[in-house]
């Protein structure tokens, strides 16, 4: 009984499972801002692969182990375009112009291209979930589908699943 108990449990988290995934399958085209606070749509999506850095910046150092690595050793394919959404929303006690004044010192400085999500569009509108303090990366495939979602701290672990989904799609 207990057994079957357990099955059923593990059963369930794995329906769980694939209904939160599948709401993540597809994305659609949203409305972000550049640094001078234009709008604009998500650049390339659905004409090349995608690799978005979506920090809040309370949490911009979160992955920092993966993302100096990145800077200096960036990933060479002409089919998938990487860069920044910065995660204006949950950062209420970062006024947003000091916010739009350091990332554009830092495509200055690194050749980054950073684009902003002042109202949670790309949370809301890809149905991420809680993002709140956290540095959330995602791959997103040409065909518009999430094929890696980690919220949070990046482990060894998933820095390895996220280097076979780069892998996959170069």
């Amino acid at each position: 009984m207990t057994r079957l108990f357990i099955t059923l449990i593990l059963s369930l988290i794995s329906l769980n499972s694939f209904a939160q995934n599948d709401t993540l399958k597809r994305v659609s085209q949203v409305t972000i801002t550049d640094s001078k606070n234009n709008n604009m749509g998500v650049p390339l999506l659905g004409e090349k692969h995608l690799l978005i850095f979506y920090p809040d910046p309370e949490a911009a150092s979160q992955n920092s182990h993966l993302t100096d690595y990145l800077e200096e050793n960036q990933i060479e394919s002409d089919s998938i375009y990487a860069f920044g959404i910065v995660n204006l929303k949950d950062a209420p006690f970062f006024p947003n112009a000091l916010v739009r004044f350091i990332a554009r010192q830092k495509i200055k400085k690194t050749g980054a291209q950073i684009f902003f999500d002042p109202n949670h569009a790309i949370k809301d509108g890809w149905n991420l979930g809680e993002v709140d303090d956290t540095f959330t990366i995602m791959f997103i495939t040409k065909d518009r589908e999430i094929a890696f979602l980690k919220r949070g701290y990046l482990t060894e672990s998933d820095v390895k699943e996220f280097y076979k989904v780069i892998d996959k799609y170069k």
